[in-house]
């Protein structure tokens, strides 16, 4: 009994992979979009938790600014930049929000952040954060 395939069921075979690759590459696409989106939203709802509470560690005025040439976040304080978040460059995303920045308090109270969406796209998968006046942070 003959153990070698022959060059048909091979040829064959790397068919059968080429069609089921070519239908599961979309939807492997858009999953990845997904996980990345999720990631960037998981890294902004800490970043803005972070500097809620840096502002109120350090009973300091706290700045988060949406950069969103870049999709970078960074946390300020002054005029020393306590942290940076390159979402863009990380995660491949693109960011946009209704306000440039948002200001908190010493107590960790938001100001002039009235309900400031901050929106994470890539291709068709996006995540909604809303920020509400006292500087609370949810995701939508």
């Amino acid at each position: 009994m003959p153990v070698g395939m022959t060059l048909f069921e091979v040829g064959l075979t790397v068919t059968v992979i080429g069609v089921l690759a070519a239908a599961a590459a979309p939807r492997f696409g858009a999953y990845r979009d997904r996980l990345a989106v999720d990631a960037a939203a998981t890294s902004t709802m800490s970043i803005l938790a972070a500097a809620r509470h840096v502002a109120q560690r350090r009973a300091l005025a706290a700045t988060v600014r949406f950069d969103t040439a870049t999709a970078t976040i960074l946390v300020m304080s002054g005029r020393d930049t306590l942290e940076r978040r390159p979402l863009g460059e990380v995660h491949g995303v693109r960011l946009a929000s209704t306000r440039d920045s948002i200001a908190l308090a010493a107590s960790g109270l938001g100001y002039g952040a009235a309900n400031t969406q901050v929106v994470i796209r890539r291709n068709a998968a996006a995540d909604t954060i809303a920020v509400s006046r006292l500087g609370r942070a949810r995701r939508q």
